[in-house]
């Protein structure tokens, strides 16, 4: 069997945008995590990868973000990239341009694109997918033989830097996911309406690696369809398994690791598509005042000492900011406060995998050089 760093498994990766994981064969998942691994040693190790100087890393942010933009910043800085991160509001999306003019716009310059678009179910996949066909129009009419990627840096649909992050994390504390137990809980929060991308991500990516995959969800707090199909598919396959309850104990117990993280409700989400498609900004506001009320009504889903003790001594994971007293107990919360933060970085050596497997010729032989 060859080594997942061998040239002709990184070669299959060269050129490759990242729009969800379920596009990317598990073959390829663990040639990028095993490169992403091997990047994090050499730069724990001190060691240059400054393998794309004088390069433009153009991000596009539509929704906040604090960890994902500092591991695109970071990403792009070790490879050597200049990063530049820009407010989608600041573009003229709103003003009617379109997603490939966007995407022509900025490949004509940029070297790689990542871009979060994530409040609105139907849209934000479809536009990085437009965004991307404008890159590669862009290039092909003008000659311009650069490769651009796109990363998908949150999608209405998935988080795939995010979830492959939480893998690697997984793997590196649990060892082969074969056979464990893997809790994805929805938790109350009082802060804003959550987009249903990281569970659906979760769910979608842990059961290809053979994990036995629980996701909890309140009546209403159901996901998109797609998903939950991919989920069940990849856990057939990988003889891993796929189910859906409505308790958070039932989710807990036995698990070797839980993810509890809230999203939206299901009618309130797909009520903001026709808000946002209409405009209507106190709409918005007022669908997401009703989205809080409606969690107000699960308190009780909280990931506390109590339910930790139902599971088999498991890791607590979160893709952060957690709502700490609402999601996460604060006591839970401190006793795994560094491992969250050890978490969040492995999405620093994702985006340099994507990244460096895109777009460095011979990338093989710089790794041992």
């Amino acid at each position: 069997m060859t080594s997942p760093l061998d040239a002709s498994r990184l070669g299959a990766l060269r050129g490759r945008s990242l729009l969800l994981t379920q596009d990317w064969s598990t073959h390829d998942l663990d040639t990028l995590l095993a490169l992403a691994a091997r990047l994090e040693a050499l730069d724990r190790a001190g060691r240059s990868t400054a393998f794309l100087g004088d390069q433009l890393a153009y991000a596009l942010f539509f929704d906040n973000s604090t960890r994902t933009k500092s591991a695109w910043a970071g990403a792009a800085a070790r490879l050597g990239m200049q990063p530049v991160i820009v407010d989608g509001s600041s573009t003229q999306v709103a003003h009617g341009e379109t997603a490939a003019e966007t995407g022509a716009m900025l490949g004509m310059n940029a070297h790689a694109l990542g871009v979060r678009h994530d409040l609105i179910l139907g849209e934000g996949n479809r536009f990085m997918r437009d965004v991307k066909q404008g890159i590669d129009d862009y290039l092909a009419a003008t000659g311009d033989r650069r490769v651009v990627p796109l990363v998908n840096l949150q999608c209405d649909v998935d988080h795939p830097t995010q979830t492959l992050a939480d893998l690697l994390w997984l793997r590196e504390r649990l060892g082969d996911l074969a056979g464990k137990k893997i809790a994805v809980s929805w938790a109350y929060s009082p802060s804003y309406a959550k987009p249903l991308s990281v569970p659906q991500g979760l769910v979608t990516l842990l059961t290809r690696f053979g994990a036995h995959v629980t996701l909890a969800q309140p009546e209403g707090y159901r996901l998109m369809d797609e998903p939950m199909a991919w989920a069940a598919a990849n856990a057939a396959a990988s003889g891993g398994s796929f189910c859906a309850v409505a308790s958070m104990d039932e989710a807990f117990a036995g698990a070797h690791a839980v993810y509890p993280k809230s999203w939206g409700p299901w009618d309130l989400m797909q009520e903001r598509v026709e808000a946002n498609r209409a405009g209507d900004r106190p709409l918005i506001a007022d669908i997401e005042r009703r989205a809080l009320d409606r969690n107000a009504g699960h308190r009780d889903w909280i990931c506390d000492e109590r339910r930790l003790a139902l599971t088999n001594d498991a890791l607590y994971l979160h893709c952060l900011p957690a709502d700490i007293g609402a999601e996460v107990s604060s006591g839970v919360m401190e006793r795994f406060r560094m491992d969250v933060a050890r978490e969040a970085n492995k999405k620093v050596y994702v985006i340099m995998a994507l990244l460096a497997a895109a777009k460095v010729e011979d990338l093989a032989a710089r790794l041992v050089a």
